[in-house]
């Protein structure tokens, strides 16, 4: 009963947490959701519902879902998916050694300064750190001129407006949120476990795949977390490298709430994405939970 009463009063305390949680995440997800069953206006916005239960009888409120199936937009999705889950692998291969090396081997000393170049971009803006890599992969650019002058390729290569550009640029933009949480994975590994695994005779590989990967692994999936759905809903990056030619589902629910002024579609756009990364989450804490009760039980 005391533990019972001290978890109620607990409660008045979270108050402030939901009332933000309700203000900035709740209440424009309810709005959205509202708003994709809704249809396009003559110019823009939504059209004026006479009556719900018509609406909802003659199948109208679901015509911007059905329409989100249509192969040319699931095409749109397949794209942003698989260039999300490649981002996600190349950032991990990129950041593995990168994080391994800052916590187990840089010396003490170097440690604060390489953290730090990690979090330089931070300082920078997003936008202007992809302005940025505009100037260096157009045909005039910083690496066209580099490969020309070293005379490893007389022709400029088109890499701006295409697909190795944007994957290009995610990577880069995503990179400091898997170098920082392997970072901290690692930073507390315990290297006397290296040691016995070495007393053991195992090498410096099987080390590695059966003490260090299995200790860092709750760093790798927070790393593979914060990249993955920033990936999936990017459009910066696709419209300004990709140019049209590379739409993500992100510059799809841009074009329509500015160019195409089509709310309801985009809303209904928007929140099967939010669905998407929900039920990921989701199933990471489900999976989570059941391997935290499998480690209790042994």
């Amino acid at each position: 009963m005391a533990q019972r009463k001290s978890g109620w009063a607990a409660y008045p305390l979270l108050t402030p947490t939901w009332m933000v949680l309700g203000a900035f995440f709740l209440a424009p997800l309810l709005l959205m959701l509202l708003v994709s069953f809704a249809l396009r206006g003559t110019y823009g916005g939504t059209a004026p519902i006479l009556s719900l239960a018509e609406h909802l009888r003659s199948g109208a409120a679901f015509t911007n879902y059905l329409r989100s199936i249509e192969p040319v937009f699931l095409q749109i999705a397949w794209r942003s998916l698989w260039m999300a889950l490649v981002t996600t692998l190349l950032c991990l291969a990129v950041s593995f050694p990168i994080a391994y090396y800052i916590a187990l081997w840089a010396p003490k000393r170097w440690k604060n300064l390489l953290l730090g170049l990690v979090a330089i971009p931070f300082w920078t803006s997003f936008l202007i750190r992809t302005y940025a890599w505009m100037f260096i992969l157009r045909r005039e650019g910083l690496l066209n001129f580099l490969l020309d002058w070293s005379g490893f390729q007389h022709q400029p290569l088109d890499l701006l407006y295409t697909q190795t550009a944007v994957l290009i640029g995610l990577v880069y933009g995503e990179l400091p949120f898997m170098i920082l949480p392997l970072y901290a994975s690692l930073e507390k590994l315990d290297r006397s476990l290296l040691e016995a695994a070495s007393d053991l005779g195992a090498g410096r590989i099987a080390s590695f795949f059966r003490v260090t990967v299995p200790l860092t692994q709750p760093g790798m999936i927070a790393g593979i977390i914060l990249v993955f759905i920033p990936s999936l809903g990017q459009f910066i990056v696709s419209d300004l490298l990709g140019g049209a030619r590379s739409m993500l589902l992100g510059n799809l629910i841009q074009n329509q709430y500015t160019a195409a002024r089509n709310k309801p579609f985009g809303s209904a756009i928007a929140f099967e994405l939010t669905a998407a990364v929900l039920l990921l989450l989701a199933a990471y804490a489900l999976y989570a939970r059941r391997k935290g009760v499998e480690e209790d039980l042994l």
